[in-house]
């Protein structure tokens, strides 16, 4: 049609950007549907290629759930060697879960890879790692907080600096750890409180393990009346912190006059006992206690705290104003 135009007439010009644009509309006017059941057609062919693309993929999908059900079972039984291995080499159990963890992540992202190339037949295996690799630096952008809290996890769990059992503390978070997960870790307050501590937090801040050893120095400062002799007061105290039961006697009782407090003598008191709080309340409670009845016993005076009042000038007694008003 449009080289019929041209040709009836020769003389005018031809723009050939217009022809083009010419010739646009009528290849569409020619697959355009003329009525709503053509479209209706055109529609349903459409989901018919669908779905034929559908059932034609249906054996890759029953393939990729079959090797995802295979990793599974291969990263169970690498996790159960693993454990048995981890058994063998080392008695710390966060270092055994690390490794269990560990096993079963690789697995799981060379699983997946296959997998992927299972579901996708035109994925190949440079394909498959140069998208995990711009996927793992979104997903590390997106989750930043979240992977720092990983690897902490992973050092924390390498270096075992403390074990589920131990009770730590770390700023104003006291208590026995209860889980060392690789993101998280659960720490029981005294109080009974669950709290769920970031890894990074405790792997930037300075953290007291407080049962790393099975015994634990304890202090405390008890004073003497200024008017009792203090070396009496020193041997007494010795005694009565020797005696008691939950001190321990592999470490020596150091006991030390320290300073000249307001209202006393202040010495120190230093023990052994255990390192869990409940030892160390114990133990603190038992001390003071026998520290108390010694020094009692002993006729040893532990003041209350005292007040010297000096006025610039002398003060009259309101007796003594009344008998001079009286005699006058």
């Amino acid at each position: 049609m449009l080289s019929g135009l041209v040709q009836s007439n020769p003389a005018l010009p031809v723009d050939p950007d217009k022809a083009k644009e010419l010739a646009e509309s009528l290849e569409l006017a020619k697959v355009a549907p003329l009525s709503f059941s053509h479209m209706l057609e055109a529609v349903m062919a459409s989901f018919g290629k669908i779905w034929e693309g559908f059932l034609g993929h249906i054996p890759f999908f029953i393939a990729s759930v079959m090797m995802l059900a295979l990793t599974w079972v291969l990263a169970t039984i690498a996790g159960k060697f693993t454990r048995r291995f981890a058994r063998k080499t080392t008695n710390k159990p966060s270092l055994q879960d690390l490794l269990v963890r560990l096993t079963r992540i690789f697995i799981w992202v060379i699983g997946l890879l296959f997998t992927a190339m299972v579901l996708f037949p035109g994925l190949t295996p440079a394909r498959a790692l140069g998208g995990l690799g711009l996927l793992s630096v979104a997903v590390g952008l997106a989750f930043k907080d979240m992977f720092e809290n990983f690897f902490a996890g992973i050092l924390i769990l390498w270096r075992f600096p403390f074990e589920a059992g131990d009770v730590i503390k770390c700023e104003n978070v006291e208590g026995r750890v209860e889980a060392v997960e690789v993101r998280n870790t659960a720490i029981r307050r005294t109080t009974g409180e669950l709290v769920i501590v970031p890894n990074l937090f405790l792997f930037k801040n300075p953290c007291e393990i407080l049962t790393d050893r099975n015994k634990r120095r304890i202090t405390i400062i008890a004073g003497v009346a200024y008017g009792e002799d203090v070396a009496t007061a020193v041997d007494v105290i010795e005694a009565a912190v020797t005696q008691c039961e939950t001190v321990r006697d592999d470490e020596p009782v150091q006991i030390f006059p320290q300073g000249f407090g307001d209202s006393s003598i202040d010495i120190e008191v230093t023990w052994w006992s255990g390192s869990t709080p409940l030892e160390e309340r114990r133990s603190r409670g038992e001390v003071v206690t026998a520290v108390k009845r010694a020094l009692d016993e002993a006729g040893i005076e532990i003041p209350f705290p005292y007040r010297t009042l000096t006025f610039k000038e002398p003060l009259s007694l309101s007796g003594e104003t009344r008998e001079a008003s009286e005699g006058g």
